[in-house]
């Protein structure tokens, strides 16, 4: 069995995706007081009852091998008639996993722990066939004290019970042990899991102060006088300050030991200049270090004003924020660290700032990326109240409550990335203070306010009405999620901020316009997609050009975060279940994923993504045309055209021959003339549209659509050419239909056959159609508007891969990838 085993120094158990912080050389002694083991590999799984499949005897020879993280609902097929909301997926029901642990002659005389980082859901442990422990929250990461379970210098097992049957949700959550598990050896005298709280209560131009607070763990029977050193270390591994502090930690206690460092002249963590340190904890007992332990951090300040909005280093920032629900697409709910990494790459080249945690805890190295990437986090815990949360008839609601918040604030507080905590998303109950909502939201908040004093806590409201009942005395600040619904928030409290915490919900499928354009926003059709031209939104929502227009004219709204940056699994709106029937097919019909993100299921924006950057990034030209230009039965009739731009006006040209400039209208009470350029009846005839964008006259750049020929050929294009042999990383491969001249082929829905030749394989395969119902594994994936994706996975041997995809008619394509011990992530 092979694992991922690393000796590594974290506050809490490492992780695989640490901010980018130079360390010091460690002693001898820092070195050997933690170990931390990746649970990666050689696990094995069966899904339903498995009698006594907890014990060491139990004869697993049968089940599936799995690496963990692992998500069981997503590798099999599609359900037809299954729940659009949730995917379509079969990931209701009960699994079971084990795997053994090796216990080193090194971890003699230490206390180990289990920590998971999310288990989908109501998770129940046993080792050696003893019952260790159990969680209910499918999204919340815990951790489990396991030594008295374990036997030195033999094969220990680890068994653990997943059960969705009781999870209630909204669209797609997985199932299993769906993110990674560490098994961390310490010293009985030690830094508590997620034990090191890191702030700067003081931070002025010349100097910060920076407060360490450490909970150390004393699991002798006997007091111990202990030392407790902090440096502090910059971005470059230079210690630049220390201080020590001494106390004496009681037998089977903790104690929490304060240092304040003053810091001279320091940088700040920033979206554009996200720079951390580091503190360095050890822990001594007559001179010998016991514990040692590295935890990044950032000096920023933030604030909100109730007029000004949100700021950040003391300079006003609009936040441009995108909510991001926790799937990956065709890999489900499974965590893999590259997968989140590239979706935050794509979601800052499109100009985002910020994102928020749609509606749960996510994984820790989602913070990570965050605070090294410069990204601020909305960080949100839960959605409903209910079974959304694993919470059930039987459950103290202050008891969990309490455990929850506890693990989800320790865990996140030292990300100077995360500025703002919220405790719940559109809960009815709460909103109307029925059946002890306020209760519920109060209990909430003094939770989060008991471990972290030094961030504002809101709750994310929907009800337009509900603020009669004054549910924002409780918190920070108004979150309203659409249509202006905070009017009424904002004019009784007009003490506090105001942010859009979900905006538009404009709906759309990647390559796929209709005509006419639509006259009514939720004018959807039978067609099952929906029109790229972004001018659909569900009858609760709006189009995205809307959300600009009021913060325009309402600068006191600190900025918007839109409904969403990708699509996800479930939440099909408009063509769930129930609407069916209206577009005259029965369930089966349904979709299984979203249509609202601004980028597909695969990670290929749509023409809506290039609207954002061009209001987003305005210091970067964007000019991007749409729609494609293949239209043969349309040749002589009018096919609309827009120009997304960060010009002022654009020249659109037509086989050369000017259309006409078109500029925005800034003072216009029609949104789309503010941020679009348009050409509604522009006569179609094949040939090459060119946009030709301006500002104050001068041109900025220039964009062109050329009608594609009949489709001759595949292209691959890996995002990434360089793979690490850890199991776990993947390189997205866009596959592409050209025609004879290597023009585009939008309308190209051939099949493609892949084939692999290398140490990695086909991971996961897709194209973004949420109509799609062939599976996420397979050797084939059919082009969806001229695109699909194949994620290629490294395994653990290194070499050259070779990449061919075929597809009947078409000039086959090629391309490599090697896969190197490290590749430094790329």
């Amino acid at each position: 069995m092979t694992r991922s085993r690393m000796l590594v120094l974290a506050s809490s158990a490492a992780l695989s995706a640490l901010p980018v912080v130079a360390i010091p050389p460690l002693s001898a002694q820092e070195v050997d007081a933690r170990e931390v083991v990746t649970l990666q590999d050689g696990w094995r799984f069966a899904r339903g009852i498995q009698e006594d499949a907890h014990l060491p005897r139990f004869d697993d020879s049968e089940w599936a091998p799995v690496s963990v993280p692992h998500d069981w609902g997503v590798e099999g097929a599609f359900i037809p008639d299954g729940d659009g909301n949730t995917g379509k997926l079969d990931w209701r029901g009960e699994g079971w996993y084990r795997t053994w642990l090796e216990v080193p002659a090194s971890w003699a005389g230490k206390r180990v722990y289990l920590i998971f980082d999310g288990v989908m859901a109501f998770p129940r442990v046993w080792v050696n066939g003893e019952f260790a422990g159990e969680w209910d929250y499918g999204y919340m990461s815990f951790h489990l004290d396991v030594t008295d379970l374990l036997r030195s210098g033999a094969p220990n097992l680890v068994a653990v019970h997943a059960d969705t049957r009781a999870h209630d949700s909204r669209w797609y959550p997985g199932a299993g042990i769906y993110r990674k598990v560490q098994a961390v050896a310490v010293d009985p005298v030690h830094v508590d899991v997620w034990g090191t709280w890191v702030s700067t209560p003081v931070v002025q131009p010349h100097y910060a102060d920076v407060r360490v607070i450490t909970t150390v763990r004393n699991q002798t029977t006997e007091a111990e006088a202990v030392t407790v050193a902090q440096a502090i270390v910059n971005s470059e591994g230079r210690e630049i300050a220390r201080r020590e502090v001494a106390d004496t930690v009681r037998a089977r206690g903790i104690r929490d030991l304060e240092v304040t460092i003053p810091l001279t002249n320091p940088r700040r963590w920033d979206v554009e200049s996200p720079v951390l340190y580091s503190v360095r904890t050890t822990v001594s007992v007559e001179g010998r270090v016991r514990d040692a332990t590295v935890t990044p951090f950032g000096v920023r300040t933030i604030r909100f004003d109730p007029d000004h909005g949100f700021w950040l280093n003391d300079r006003r920032l609009q936040l441009k924020g995108v909510n991001l629900h926790h799937d990956h697409g065709p890999l489900g709910a499974a965590f893999y660290p590259r997968a989140m990494e590239r979706k935050l790459e794509i979601m800052k080249a499109m100009g985002v700032n910020a994102i928020r945690t749609s509606h749960n805890v996510e994984a820790p190295e989602v913070l990570a990326m965050a605070d090294s990437m410069g990204l601020l986090v909305f960080n949100e815990v839960f959605d409903k109240y209910d079974g959304k949360a694993d919470l059930t008839l039987e459950t103290d609601f202050d008891e969990f409550a309490q455990r929850n918040i506890r693990n989800f604030v320790l865990r996140d507080r030292n990300h100077p990335s995360v500025f703002l905590w919220s405790v719940g998303n559109e809960i009815g109950d709460v909103q109307w203070n029925i059946d002890g909502g306020f209760q519920k939201l109060h209990t909430m908040v003094n939770n989060v306010r008991r471990y972290d004093p030094t961030r504002p806590v809101t709750l994310v409201n929907d009800n337009a009405d509900a603020p009669v009942r004054r549910a924002f005395d409780y918190y920070d600040v108004l979150s309203w999620n659409y249509s202006r619904r905070w009017a009424l928030a904002r004019q009784m409290e007009p003490n506090k901020a105001v942010i859009i915490s979900e905006s538009a919900s404009t709906l759309s499928t990647r390559g796929f316009y209709e005509l006419p354009l639509p006259q009514d926003p939720t004018a959807f059709t039978d067609a099952l997609q929906v029109s790229s031209y972004d001018l659909h939104a569900p009858w609760w929502a709006e189009v995205l050009d809307d959300d600009f227009m009021w913060q325009q004219q309402e600068p006191y709204i600190a900025g918007e975060f839109v409904w969403t940056g990708f699509d996800y699994l479930g939440e099909p709106t408009p063509y769930f279940n129930a609407a069916m029937e209206g577009f005259g097919y029965g369930p089966e019909r349904a979709s299984r994923s979203s249509y609202f993100g601004a980028v597909d299921l695969v990670g290929i924006p749509k023409d809506r993504y290039w609207l954002y950057r061009s209001q987003w990034r305005p210091e970067e030209a964007t000019v991007h045309i749409l729609p494609h230009w293949n239209w043969p039965d349309r040749v002589g009739e009018p096919v609309p055209v827009f120009v997304y731009t960060n010009g002022d006006c654009a020249e659109l040209f037509l086989n050369g021959v000017s259309q006409g400039i078109d500029c925005k209208d800034p003072t216009s009470e029609v949104s789309t003339e503010r941020s679009r350029l348009m050409w509604p009846e522009l006569i179609h005839e094949p040939g090459e549209l060119r946009a030709v964008a301006l500002r104050e006259g001068a041109v900025i750049g220039e964009a062109s659509v050329r009608t594609a020929g009949e489709t001759r050929a595949l292209r691959l294009t890996p995002d990434r050419r360089t793979l690490s042999a850890d199991g776990m990383d993947l390189s997205y491969i866009l596959i592409e239909a050209l025609d004879a001249e290597g023009n585009p082929a939008p309308l190209a829905m051939d099949r493609v056959s892949l084939e692999i030749e290398g140490p990695a394989r086909i991971t996961r395969v897709g194209n973004g159609n949420p109509q799609s119902f062939e599976p996420f594994e397979a050797d084939y994936v059919d082009l969806f508007y001229g695109k699909a994706m194949l994620i290629l996975g490294a395994g653990r041997e290194t070499g050259a891969i070779r990449v061919q995809a075929r597809a009947e008619g078409l000039r086959e394509a090629e391309t490599t990838v090697r896969v190197a011990e490290s590749a430094g992530g790329r």
